[in-house]
């Protein structure tokens, strides 16, 4: 990858990782306000007026700096909303916790001794399973999320998303098999 050919298309790539990683880390007071899509396509427009300043080489490099401006796009809304000086504390602990939640997504697909076209491969897979989150329904793309890639208990989910934990079951069962027709597309 050279960042001097990167075009919108390159950037493209990344919409449906950034909106799971966006959906999961919007602040909970700007539901109704900011629409994770909306977050993500602020994160892209800002990325394209910006490629120049891009210096990385690899999928992973454009990856991590797209995450860096997707958690200056959520911390700017959410200080928008509540008028809030800039909190440079709350950016830095946004871009770590992105941070962590993209590493347990590469978990999904790791594998210990990669060459680097497995490396590209895997990457590639990364960016197919999170367009096809991206393209579940909000409360199964939710249940997953937090199940799989959080490590939280079908009860935890329960409570957070104020649902039994048979229906959470029950919306991780839909999910995955939906997720499977999309990959499979």
């Amino acid at each position: 990858m050279d960042s001097d050919n990167l075009q919108a298309a390159d950037l493209e790539r990344f919409r449906g990782y950034l909106y799971v990683l966006a959906e999961r880390h919007a602040d909970r007071r700007l539901q109704g306000k900011a629409d994770a899509s909306d977050v993500v396509q602020q994160t892209l427009v800002q990325a394209l007026a910006g490629l120049r300043q891009f210096r990385g080489r690899s999928d992973a490099e454009l990856a991590a700096w797209l995450r860096q401006i997707l958690a200056r796009q959520l911390a700017n809304a959410a200080r928008d909303f509540g008028r809030q000086k800039r909190d440079a504390a709350r950016e830095r602990s946004l871009e770590a916790a992105l941070d962590q939640s993209a590493s347990r997504l590469e978990l999904v697909l790791a594998a210990a001794d990669s060459t680097p076209s497995q490396k590209a491969q895997r990457n590639e897979q990364l960016l197919q399973l999170a367009a096809a989150l991206a393209g579940l329904p909000e409360a199964q793309r939710q249940a997953i999320v937090l199940h799989h890639l959080e490590g939280m208990s079908l009860e935890e989910i329960g409570g957070q998303m104020d649902r039994t934990a048979a229906a959470v079951a029950g919306l991780i069962k839909r999910g995955l098999r939906a997720l499977r027709l999309l990959l499979e597309e």
